[in-house]
């Protein structure tokens, strides 16, 4: 089995594939890795030998932020702009979608569930 970064690699796909299990790695970086380490793309992820795994770490560690790394960069960016307390920040402060998008009637994926708020109710005599 592989295992890159920490990360098991899924062993019944295909490498260019399975190597999008890793975080801040997607199809077309998976293709270019695959193509600059010079393993053939249609193996298995269980095929892979110590030496096609070991190019396709080198690779992976000299040009590109996976992981650990990218998860704490993408943090201290957001961070950074919750500090500047700019219009990014304060929306990320309150939990708001931060680019744009209506609030009115989607973006229930940055506010939550929705939080009902009742009526008053009138006072009889």
């Amino acid at each position: 089995m592989a295992r890159i970064a920490g990360v098991d690699l899924p062993a019944h796909k295909r490498i260019d594939i399975a190597l999008t299990a890793l975080f801040g790695i997607g199809r077309r970086s998976a293709e270019k890795i695959v193509d600059a380490s010079g393993v053939n793309k249609t193996l298995r992820a269980a095929d892979l030998s110590s030496d096609d795994v070991s190019a396709l770490r080198t690779v992976i560690e000299k040009d590109y932020m996976i992981e650990g790394d990218l998860r704490r960069d993408i943090s201290l960016n957001i961070k950074r702009l919750v500090d500047f307390g700019n219009y990014k920040g304060l929306r990320h402060r309150k939990g708001l979608p931060v680019n744009g998008q209506r609030t009115k009637t989607n973006a229930r994926t940055r506010k939550g569930p929705r939080k009902t708020v009742a009526n008053k109710k009138k006072a009889t005599k």
